[in-house]
């Protein structure tokens, strides 16, 4: 029997003058791996030069603080002061060492961030707690973070910057009806609750110049009465308009996500790219999607359909490193899958703890413990 051959997986894609040798990215995934105070520890070095050494194009690290008071964690990366510069350059030039670009993710957690007083567009409660909902004033220093936060992941070596648009974090809670109950500028219609995260594009844009500007964007918030597609498809077109490089899609918020229908849905294979496919058709900038997609035959037909232009890859890459390469190679049988039943994972870090895989070697984990601090 003949390999497998993959050509769509493996062509080159050109995104914002980088030059992706393969559509496999690596989309954001917190595991907790940072030391306490958001620096970049040897556990989270060890643990992106595996997966630069893995073969994806682009590797996206996860979720770094533009302030302390939008900080979903204590071991959430910081990049709100010059004195991180440091850790992240080492961060970057270990992803770009293995050839894989790399990005970093920026975000405010918003009414989820781990603060005596969160803040958010509105005081809608979560989980217990209600946030203040920012002044004006306010809104338009959360622009300063975000684009500074911007100008130090440029000055950090990294190749890209992608704005946290999803997971129901501050830039989501403004676009989201369900969260935004403003009766300003920034409230109401769509078109004014698309106000906030285009505003804080422009005014990165503007910061870094040509440098690759990115967007992790939540399509729908799986919630009654919350963000549905129709009403993204109105901020991705602003997005392009704007020069976003790519538009990186999910779905579901914290409030969404533990819903047994959600539960469901999520163990099936792609269960997130009709809602790329339905985002795609709106643009013509990039398009990633994720998802559980743990088969090279399952990422290639989603290129094939145009579904989307790049395939995102999280605990699937986590779990087996060396996916690109049994796809290139045709030994898919060997790739070793997430099990969707399993949630050790998330267990440890709700606790608090670095997520490990029970998949994995006994060595590994050990290795792994060892270099967490």
């Amino acid at each position: 029997m003949s390999k497998p051959v993959y050509p769509n997986l493996f062509r080159p894609l050109k995104i914002d003058g980088l030059r992706l040798k393969n559509r496999i990215v690596m989309v954001p995934l917190y595991l907790g791996y940072a030391a306490v105070g958001g620096t970049i520890s040897p556990l989270m070095l060890s643990h992106y030069k595996l997966m630069a050494q893995s073969g994806v194009a682009l590797i996206v690290v996860e979720n770094a603080s533009i302030t302390p008071s939008g900080s979903g964690s204590a071991r959430t990366i910081r990049c709100d002061h010059d004195r991180y510069l440091k850790g992240l350059n080492r961060l970057a030039q270990t992803i770009k060492e293995e050839k894989a670009f790399a990005s970093l993710q920026i975000n405010h957690a918003g009414r989820f961030a781990h603060v005596a007083e969160p803040v958010s567009a509105s005081a809608v409660p979560a989980f217990g707690r209600t946030p203040r909902p920012l002044s004006r004033g306010e809104i338009k220093t959360v622009r300063k973070q975000f684009a500074k936060a911007a100008s130090r992941v440029q000055k950090a070596g990294f190749d890209a910057v992608e704005l946290h648009g999803g997971t129901g974090y501050l830039l989501a809670q403004f676009l989201s009806p369900w969260t935004n109950r403003r009766n300003d500028g920034y409230g109401g219609p769509v078109e004014n609750r698309i106000r906030f995260p285009v505003e804080v594009l422009k005014e990165v844009k503007d910061l870094v110049g040509d440098f690759p500007v990115a967007y992790r964007f939540l399509a729908d918030e799986w919630l009654p009465g919350g963000l549905g597609v129709e009403e993204s498809k109105v901020l991705a077109k602003a997005l392009q308009e704007n020069g976003v490089a790519y538009i990186s899609v999910m779905g579901g918020t914290y409030e969404s996500f533990f819903a047994p229908e959600v539960i469901k849905n999520s163990r099936k294979p792609g269960y997130m790219v009709y809602l790329a496919e339905a985002i795609k058709k709106e643009v013509r900038v990039p398009v990633i999607t994720a998802g559980r997609i743990s088969t090279p035959g399952l990422a290639e037909s989603i290129l094939k359909e145009k579904q989307a232009d790049l395939v995102g890859l999280a605990r699937m890459l986590w779990v087996d490193p060396d996916w690109p390469r049994k796809a290139r190679e045709g030994h898919d049988r060997s790739i070793v899958k997430c099990s969707p039943k399993c949630d050790a994972c998330l267990q440890l870090v709700m606790q608090g703890k670095p997520a490990f895989c029970p998949r994995w070697k006994k060595e590994k984990r050990a290795e792994y413990k060892a270099l967490f601090r």
